[in-house]
């Protein structure tokens, strides 16, 4: 042993030099010592701690080479919740972020901000006690994620003991895992030659990894992590601004992303911006915007969250989404729950933001005929807001002649009907209510969780309800077995039980929420409550006329039309006439008496409201005795406003209804009646 130090004091020693090699190396990217001489030094602490166990301490770099495999992993509670960001997609809307918080706390501007590179990884939540690492764990649900400590300490770059002083005795440090693109494609290259299916992405390889059974895999496909972010309940940090937070992280030897700045406002935040998305496609590990942060840590407590989702302090400066070209091999069409037909691209399979992508939505026929979209043509592809796929529009450079127009369908594709085109909307309908196409999304949606949620029916067993013939529409899943279920694929005694068990219970769901489930054109959630409100019962409904209808406050003439002619159209009473039979509910419990500041009026929300979920939003309004629509009309007596307002917005504002924004409604519904 060296110098004839004592074994205690040799592998502090060694665990001190070992780990500033590390830090030397994987973070500040400056080698102090040669790898023979790392080598060297972590043989011989791997050989004390093997003679002297009881040395092996916590934090010892051995421990990075990976424990044994885990069964499974356990479920670990955050110290405080781990919230996602709003995304600000344009400067206007960064803009809009500053004006709400402004208008909550005026000290916001002037304040100062802080950017910095949002990596496209694997969120983790790292507990330290006393300088020393504990836990570390994976987002999970923003409560609760799994614990893969052991996952987490084959992390290089990730300090085991803090360097320094001045941490709290106990903290949460959040972070984010990665995968460089370079690690990446040796990863793959590996796997080729071995013969093993490839990542689809550097970020989807991160989170697998993460997720490993055996710490050892974890290890070899080299993880590195990026901190900043600190939670310490109860204690008080060493700094006071975001800026010094990410300068003391890297002071206690975390590895912090390096293109972070400073700005004194959202001016020089649109500059700043716009020079780091330049740097972005240079950086060796995938990063989607910049995130921007209310700089003084006092202010983050007072501005708070919104709901239990994000916090108001911080906002994704999203840059627009990666934009492919690829062929458009066909156009198809999906009819919908409510006879809708909605046109699809079939695609050239093509790789967007790590995700291939072989289909894509057109939305309607108006806007095929608009951009000139043909079958044949290579298009330009992107997920809108990095989900859903779409199609931009054609390259009419790279066109041959070949290519076909689309013509619309006077037939249904489906089950052969008669396509209606009401001249007051853009989308085209399926005439027939029985369309096989247009009964297997109404079934779906009959049973989704926002309708009569009967769980465990999702598509693929519905698709398979249909294909056995078991079930022709809604009313029939009133009259399954389990005996009928357990001739299909996938169910055992349980399941089956279990799945007729919730149909059945779903009888007991209130008027309102069985005629939203009904998918009736244009009525949504709120207005099938107004209706349920109002007439109480089915049959009361059934024999109302358009002009009763229409003089429902918060309904307007579209959803009376098509209350109407939904009850006029025999298949469809009968079907009510089955579903009373099969003992459905068909009446609404007595509403509250409708007194309070807001009694006989009507609302709409529309966009995302500062601190108000919607669900909370229209509780507020319903327990000041107003009434929730749906669309904005002209019995609507405001519209709701919140960040990222769609259409309803422009309807409002041509019906010249007014407009208010979140602090009005508060205002209204808490005045005195």
């Amino acid at each position: 042993m060296k110098g004839g130090a004592r074994p205690a004091a040799r592998a502090a020693e060694l665990r001190r030099l070992v780990e500033r090699a590390n830090h030397a190396y994987y973070v500040l990217d400056k080698p102090e010592i040669s790898d023979a001489e790392y080598d060297r030094l972590f043989r011989e602490l791997q050989e004390l701690e093997a003679a002297h166990p009881e040395l092996r301490a916590p934090d010892s770099p051995t421990l990075r080479i990976g424990a044994e495999p885990a069964e499974k992993f356990r479920k670990h509670r955050h110290l405080v919740p781990m919230l996602s960001l709003a995304n600000a997609f344009t400067e206007a809307e960064l803009v809009e972020w500053e004006e709400r918080n402004a208008r909550l706390l005026q000290e916001v501007k002037g304040a100062g901000y802080t950017l910095e590179v949002k990596i496209d990884g694997a969120a983790v939540s790292l507990t330290y006690e006393d300088g020393v690492l504990v836990t570390g764990a994976t987002r999970g649900n923003g409560i609760e994620g799994e614990d893969v400590s052991a996952n987490l300490r084959t992390v290089r770059d990730m300090p085991l003991r803090l360097a320094g002083k001045a941490w709290p005795k106990r903290m949460e440090v959040r972070g984010e895992v990665y995968l460089s693109k370079s690690r990446f494609a040796e990863l793959n290259a590996e796997r080729e030659r071995a013969g093993e299916p490839t990542f689809a992405n550097p970020r989807n390889a991160a989170a697998g990894s993460l997720r490993q059974l055996d710490p050892k895999i974890t290890r070899r496909r080299g993880l590195r992590i990026f901190c900043f972010h600190v939670e310490a309940p109860g204690q008080k940090l060493p700094v006071d601004t975001q800026h010094e937070l990410l300068r003391q992280l890297a002071a206690w030897g975390f590895p912090v992303e390096p293109n972070h700045t400073l700005v004194r406002d959202l001016a020089q935040a649109h500059h700043e911006i716009a020079q780091l998305e330049a740097r972005l496609g240079t950086l060796d590990y995938g990063a989607d915007g910049v995130v921007v942060k209310v700089n003084p840590l006092r202010l983050h407590a007072e501005l708070g969250t919104v709901g239990d989702r994000e916090p108001r302090w911080a906002v994704a400066r999203k840059f627009a989404p990666e934009v492919q070209i690829t062929r458009l091999k066909e156009i198809k069409i999906n009819v919908g729950r409510t006879g809708a037909l909605n046109p699809y691209a079939v695609l050239e399979p093509v790789e967007i933001g790590g995700v291939t992508v072989s289909t894509a939505t057109l939305h309607n026929f108006d806007l095929i005929d608009a951009k000139d979209i043909r079958e044949g043509d290579w298009v330009e592809v992107t997920r809108a807001g990095e989900v859903i796929p779409q199609v931009l529009g054609p390259v009419r450079e790279r066109r041959t002649g070949k290519e076909r127009k689309f013509k619309r369908p006077e037939r249904c594709p489906v089950c052969g009907s008669k396509v209606e085109y009401p001249s007051d909307e853009v989308m085209a309908y399926c005439s027939n209510v029985s369309c096989p196409g247009r009964v297997f999304e109404s079934i779906v949606h009959f049973a989704s969780r926002g309708a009569m949620d009967i769980r465990g029916l999702g598509y693929e067993r519905v698709r398979a309800l249909l294909d056995a013939k078991l079930v022709k529409d809604v009313a029939d899943l009133y009259q399954l077995t389990p005996m009928q279920l357990l001739t299909l694929e996938g169910f055992a005694e349980k399941s089956a039980h279990q799945l007729v068990d919730a149909i059945q219970a779903s009888k007991q769901q209130p008027l309102s929420t069985l005629l939203y489930a009904l998918g009736i054109r244009h009525v949504g959630a709120q207005g099938a409550k107004l209706l349920a409100r109002q007439f109480g019962t089915m049959k009361a409904l059934r024999n109302a006329s358009v002009d009763e209808i229409n003089a429902v406050r918060g309904v307007g003439e579209a959803i009376a039309e098509a209350v109407a002619g939904f009850f006029d159209e025999a298949k469809n009473r009968k079907l009510l006439e089955r579903l009373e039979k099969l003992g459905l509910n068909l009446k609404e419990p007595a509403a509250a008496d409708g007194k309070g500041p807001l009694a006989g009026h009507v609302y709409v929300v529309t966009g995302t409201l500062p601190s108000l979920s919607r669900a909370k939003a229209i509780e507020l309004i319903e327990a000041a005795g107003g009434h929730v629509a749906d669309s904005v009309s002209k019995k609507t007596t405001a519209l709701v406003v919140g960040a990222d307002a769609g259409s309803k917005l422009e309807r409002a504002k041509a019906l010249g209804v007014a407009i208010i924004d979140e602090a009005e409604l508060l205002r209204r519904a808490r005045a005195k009646p």
